[in-house]
């Protein structure tokens, strides 16, 4: 996974000003001193993601895309990330140190916001390579445990309570990401214009219970967690461009499509021997994320399975679709968005398998 993993230096397209915001920094960071050295990282798909090192200290810039970029409407909102990842601070919810953020776009050409950079693993085959059954069963329940964190907070002690509107989150979700879908389309995929009407009209009760609504994360996957170095441990999660108030069982089916999509098409655990790799099957995954919020219907859930498996690969296939297009336009700002992009149709086309068997 090297081409996911540390720093590149700048692509041209995701390029800017290093001297302003060097001079920036000098004036709004307390005790900053330079030189001021800039490197990308490759992983980031949709915000450009930047590591910031000094003589002094290291730390991460994350801005929305270059000046040449077409913005969907409320896409890469950063300022929501720096908002809920300072209100987590506060919580069982791991998140690195919000720095500063800077909404003018005239000193950089675009906004952008600071944290400091956590140290530690990014683990982006679920598989786990080279662990023992035993690791890949901690590290997986520790990834069960924060995104329950996540789920239980108080989201108005937290001052969110605004961060979301409420009520009708997957109705509101089909349709957002229709509209995202159908402004980046390259290529025609009948099974996204076909799930495009099934979904609304396939919502079973649980989506309906507007009584459930937490914080949710929105891209909630291992590749997003960084784990201590040395333990099965989370230490930040990151990428919250995504984040909202909505309903807790969108997230957490998110969360499970790696059981479903499969290695070669995505990053997944579809078709391997989870036994064998110590890894829990959904089922069980499932009941200890119920017994970690409180849930007890469980049994319920899996009943309707389908339908959220169905509408989160449809949302994935929305994003990577947007990928698609950002590589058409010049502006993807990973080496890897291509491969990403092309994800797109297969991942439609799964989705709509659950679609029919739900």
């Amino acid at each position: 996974m090297d081409s996911y993993t540390g720093t590149r230096p700048m692509a041209a397209s995701h390029a800017f000003d290093v001297a302003a915001l060097e001079r920036w920094l000098a004036h709004e960071l307390p005790g900053f001193q330079g030189p001021l050295s800039v490197e990308q990282f490759k992983g980031g798909q949709s915000n450009p993601t930047y590591k910031l090192v000094t003589p002094g200290g290291a730390w991460v810039m994350r801005t929305k895309p270059g000046p040449a970029a077409k913005l969907l409407p409320s896409a890469h909102a950063i300022e929501r990330e720096y908002r809920v990842m300072q209100a987590l601070a506060a919580t069982a919810v791991p998140v690195p140190r919000m720095v500063a953020l800077c909404e003018d776009e005239a000193v950089i050409g675009r906004a952008f916001y600071l944290m400091d950079f956590v140290a530690g693993r990014v683990l982006w085959d679920p598989a786990l390579p080279g662990m023992s059954p035993a690791e890949r069963a901690a590290i997986h329940d520790e990834a069960n445990r924060v995104i329950a964190a996540l789920h239980t907070v108080d989201v108005a002690a937290l001052g969110l309570a605004d961060y979301g509107r409420p009520g009708n989150y997957f109705e509101r979700q089909i349709a957002r990401w229709s509209k995202q879908y159908q402004a980046s389309v390259t290529e025609p995929i009948a099974e996204m214009d076909r799930l495009i009407d099934w979904l609304p009209q396939h919502l079973p009760a649980g989506a309906r219970d507007e009584r459930q609504v937490a914080v949710v994360h929105g891209d909630f996957r291992l590749d997003n967690l960084v784990f201590a170095p040395d333990a099965p441990r989370v230490v930040a999660v990151l990428d919250w461009e995504l984040s909202t108030l909505g309903h807790p069982l969108a997230d957490f089916s998110y969360h499970c499509m790696a059981w479903h999509i499969p290695p070669g098409m995505f990053r997944g655990l579809g078709g391997l021997d989870l036994a064998a790799l110590g890894i829990p099957s959904e089922a069980d995954y499932l009941r200890r994320y119920c017994e970690r919020t409180g849930r007890s219907d469980a049994e319920a859930l899996m009943a309707d399975w389908n339908f959220y498996l169905a509408y989160n690969l449809f949302r994935l296939a929305s994003i990577t679709q947007g990928i698609a297009k950002r590589v058409v336009d010049g502006t993807a700002s990973s080496a890897q968005a291509k491969a990403t992009g092309a994800a797109t149709r297969p991942l439609a086309e799964l989705a709509w398998r659950f679609a029919s068997q739900a």
